[in-house]
C-alpha cells in the first residue's frame, strides 16, 4: 500500500459532508418538519462553503501562487460571512438556531467518518 493521499481524503470529506447534509436534512425533515430541515440544510451548506475556503487557502499557501493575498482576505472575512448568513437565516427567515448549529457540524461529522474510514483501511494492511 502506498502512502496517505491528502487529495483523496479531502475529496472524500467533501462528498461525506454532502452525504451528511443530505441524510441529516431528510432525517430532520421527518422528525421536526420543514423549517428545521431548512435550517439544517443551510447550516450544512455554510459548513461546506467554510471547508472549501479553508482547503482552498491551504492549497494556495502550499504553492507559490500570487493568489494567496486574495484568499487571505476571503478567509479573514469568512467568520463575518458565516455570521451574517446565520443571522439572516435565524432572524429574517425565522428558522430555529439549533437546527442551523447542528448543520454547521456537518463537516465535523464528515471528518470523523473519514478518520474511521482511514483507521479501518489501514487496519487491514
Amino acid at each position: 500500500m502506498s502512502g496517505f493521499n491528502y487529495d483523496r481524503a479531502l475529496t472524500r470529506i467533501k462528498y461525506l459532508t454532502l452525504l451528511v447534509g443530505s441524510v441529516g436534512t431528510a432525517a430532520i425533515f421527518v422528525a421536526r418538519g420543514r423549517g428545521a430541515a431548512a435550517g439544517f440544510l443551510a447550516g450544512a451548506g455554510l459548513s461546506y462553503v467554510n471547508f472549501e475556503l479553508l482547503s482552498g487557502l491551504a492549497y494556495v499557501m502550499g504553492g507559490s501562487s500570487p493568489k494567496a493575498a486574495g484568499w487571505g482576505v476571503l478567509i479573514a472575512l469568512r467568520y463575518a460571512i458565516v455570521g451574517v448568513a446565520a443571522y439572516v437565516i435565524v432572524r429574517v427567515l425565522g428558522i430555529t438556531p439549533v437546527a442551523v448549529l447542528a448543520g454547521l457540524l456537518a463537516v465535523f461529522a464528515a471528518v470523523i467518518l473519514e478518520i474511521l474510514y482511514e483507521l479501518i483501511l489501514y487496519a487491514r494492511t
